[in-house]
């Protein structure tokens, strides 16, 4: 059931990126100069901890290695 609705679809570099981005943007939420738009990092932060990205099932895109 879980793997229908969240498929993985992220490669390591992908989720890498992608946690990286997501802490940074909510670093500006807390440390930065504090505005509400760092908290749009919650996203990356959550899909690349998931390996999963809802916006490329709907586009049917994966950057996963296919698997034999």
């Amino acid at each position: 059931m879980l793997a229908k609705l969240l498929p993985r679809n992220e490669n390591k570099v992908d989720r890498a990126i992608r946690v990286l981005l997501g802490i940074g943007l909510l670093a500006i939420a807390f440390v930065g100069p504090k505005t509400a738009w760092g908290y749009i990092g919650i996203v990356p932060l959550a899909t690349g901890l998931l390996g999963s990205c809802p916006l490329y099932t709907l586009l049917g895109i994966g950057t996963c290695p296919l698997r034999k």
